[in-house]
């Protein structure tokens, strides 16, 4: 039976996962200090699927990019844990590409029969909007900083 998309995997699962051994998943841990996952009473390793996402972008710029150690540090180190996690769906990423953020939702001017909003509650629930990304943002670089 698989587990659901939001369930922690084992070392042994995210390593079939992102297919790389057991024993790479523990080498990474020692050199990329944003690799950590939740460890049990025993020790036992289990990774959130954020992790997951973070390990299968580490993967795709060492395997198939030809990044080096140091040149993951040194990105994670320069553009953060997003640009690392960015990195597992990107088609092709380099060093010298810039991280892209996804374009900002435009709405419409005139208020959509779906919806109802005057345009005075759409300006704020952009304002809101705003601020929830900004939070996000600060969220992620507090947690990339581990």
């Amino acid at each position: 039976m698989a587990k659901g998309p939001e369930v922690f995997r084992t070392i042994s699962e995210a390593a079939d996962e992102i297919g790389v051994p057991q024993h790479v998943l523990r080498f990474w841990e020692s050199r990329f200090s944003f690799i950590r996952p939740m460890k049990r009473a025993g020790g036992r390793r289990f990774y959130r699927p954020q992790d997951i996402v973070v390990l299968a972008g580490v993967r795709r710029l060492l395997h198939d990019e030809g990044y080096t150690i140091k040149g993951v540090q040194r990105l994670h180190r320069e553009e953060g844990i997003r640009r690392i996690a960015g990195a597992a769906a990107a088609p092709e990423t380099t060093v010298a590409a810039a991280p892209q953020s996804p374009p900002a939702p435009t709405l419409p001017a005139e208020p959509s029969a779906a919806s109802g909003a005057t345009p005075a509650q759409r300006a704020a629930l952009t304002r809101a909007l705003a601020t929830l990304e900004a939070a996000k943002a600060a969220l992620d670089e507090a947690l990339s900083g581990r």
